[in-house]
């Protein structure tokens, strides 16, 4: 076996993350080891449905990478999915399900296959991309090394693959990515999103840190839909606090703010900002890094990245 053939099954809207999820997969590549295919890579023309049957015939991996989008889609769901389930339980190929994004996905047939992540994590909760698509380009070099060890030398059997015309056969450039506008509107869910998405996490690991440790007392609570507070007791005594605030888009304290001041009524000063920022491909929160202890935070976080480094500017006290 040469070069294992990776098909990627997707819904259109998460193509950002299926472009990224392929920039990881660019050193294997190089290597020799993989060859990856898309509906993108069919040309004017194509017979769009014909092509991706044969390309999913042809696959030895295929990456199911799994939103809300991809198990809505008739598609994704009934044909591509379907089909792939079919050749795997047979042996044909293997299935890697990357979760891109949180969903009910235990349920479907590919539910009871391991995910790329651990414990089926989804890429978007990673403190950032790369470090999710590190878990799953680590998967799928570990399925192309398991294929390569089972396939030896033998020539394939089914000449029916090595008689199919070539749907790819003119060339063209890989390098097809472009850059996207990130409307107004964009930005404003995207911070709204992000700043729910830290209180909740900051409730939860409030509650977990007081179940874990005797002697500490917790308060963490929304004072209105712009703003959360939290303290952290230990035997009565406050040892650290803070206040989280949403500050829009637009203001000279814009984004998402942090003050090490718990009981501060101010949104006019801040130990830390965390502004929506984007490459051209997707939204990310970027740090001001003014708070940091250590290690400069990284400059492209998620909003769970962005969670975790506001948690570690409030808990540092209680480590230090």
């Amino acid at each position: 076996m040469n070069m294992a053939n990776i098909f990627f099954s997707y819904s259109h809207k998460d193509e950002s993350l299926r472009d990224e999820l392929e920039k990881h997969l660019s050193v294997i590549k190089r290597q020799g080891l993989i060859e990856t295919w898309h509906d993108r890579r069919i040309g004017a023309g194509g017979d769009f449905s014909r092509e991706i049957s044969s390309h999913l015939e042809d696959a030895d991996i295929i990456l199911l990478l799994v939103s809300s989008d991809f198990l809505d889609s008739d598609y994704c769901y009934d044909i591509e999915m379907k089909r792939a389930m079919e050749r795997h339980e047979r042996s044909e190929a293997t299935i890697i399900p990357v979760i891109l994004r949180p969903c009910s996905w235990h349920g479907a047939p590919f539910g009871k296959l391991l995910a790329a992540t651990t414990d089926g994590k989804p890429i978007v909760k990673f403190p950032t991309l790369d470090d999710g698509f590190l878990e799953v380009t680590a998967a799928i070099e570990n399925a192309v090394q398991r294929i390569r060890s089972q396939s030896g030398p033998e020539i394939a059997t089914e000449p029916v693959v090595l008689s199919r015309p070539s749907t790819a056969a003119t060339p063209r450039s890989s390098n097809l990515r472009i850059t996207r506008q990130f409307s107004d509107h964009d930005q404003d869910v995207f911070l709204d999103g992000a700043f729910n998405f830290i209180c909740n996490f900051f409730e939860e690991s409030l509650r977990e840190l007081e179940r874990r440790s005797p002697g500490i007392q917790t308060q963490g609570a929304r004072i209105d839909l712009r703003h959360f507070s939290a303290k952290i007791y230990r035997d009565g005594q406050q040892i650290t606090g803070c206040r989280i605030w949403h500050g829009g888009r637009t203001s000279f304290a814009s984004g998402i703010l942090y003050s090490s001041n718990a009981d501060s009524t101010s949104d006019g000063s801040y130990n830390e900002s965390l502004s929506a920022e984007n490459d051209g491909y997707s939204l990310h929160l970027k740090p001001l890094g003014t708070a940091h202890y250590g290690n400069p935070p990284e400059k492209q976080l998620t909003e769970e990245g962005a969670a975790e480094y506001l948690w570690s500017l409030l808990i540092g006290p209680l480590q230090r």
